[in-house]
């Protein structure tokens, strides 16, 4: 887990000034430090500079960049239209410390290429096939940056693979209430090694109504 201290922007100093600062930093880390991970998720699935990681939900994708927003790193998310900010917050993400770039635009790889120059995780979802030579690209940047890619889709080569297997919501009583936790299996694939497994709970803070008889009925007439 990384021990640095969380860097904060100076509003009294240039933004472009302090981001050079943090990509000569980010240059002189070692390339397979460790990144703070979610401890639900630190023993099978744990970030480590230079790697891609691959998620099939949305879920999952938050999930991998909150430990290290959690320990003070900076974390974003692009190509992400619908991006639940409440959902983030839940799970403990520092939207202070979030870059989130909703449409990437037919020049994709070139911004998430620039996103890994300055963030310490990045969470993508591709809007295209990307090739092997491509993402090849990508993954040497991530590791002179020090980095870690997480794709939402299709992705040629990833350090781990995760996908969840069930899902269970908790909170409310006789049908309606608020939905407090969702607690999620979560499946970790790494090649040919033996498939690993872990639990995850999600606050939710989702209400949930019954609709009375009476609108139900004006809603069939």
């Amino acid at each position: 887990m990384s021990t640095r201290p969380a860097i904060a922007l100076d509003p009294t100093r240039s933004v472009v000034d302090q981001l050079r600062e943090r990509v000569a930093a980010m240059e002189r880390r070692p390339a397979r430090e460790s990144i703070a991970t979610l401890p639900a998720l630190a023993e099978v699935a744990p970030l480590t500079a230079g790697s891609t990681y691959g998620v099939d939900s949305a879920t999952l994708a938050l999930a991998m960049a909150a430990g290290a927003s959690q320990a003070g790193e900076w974390v974003g998310f692009a190509g992400w239209s619908d991006f639940g900010v409440e959902a983030a917050a839940g799970l403990g993400i520092e939207l202070s410390r979030t870059v989130l770039v909703p449409d990437l635009g037919e020049h994709w790889l070139e911004v998430t290429a620039a996103l890994i120059d300055v963030l310490r995780v990045v969470v993508i979802r591709p809007p295209a096939v990307v090739d092997a030579r491509a993402a090849e690209k990508l993954e040497s940047r991530l590791r002179t940056r020090s980095g870690a890619l997480v794709v939402w889709g299709q992705w040629p080569r990833c350090e781990a693979r995760l996908s969840l297997e069930h899902s269970r919501w908790s909170g409310p009583q006789s049908g309606a209430g608020w939905l407090g936790e969702r607690s999620v299996s979560v499946v970790v694939r790494r090649g040919e090694r033996v498939v690993q497994r872990a639990d995850l709970t999600v606050a939710a803070g989702l209400e949930l109504v019954v609709p009375s008889p009476t609108s139900l009925r004006r809603a069939v007439t």
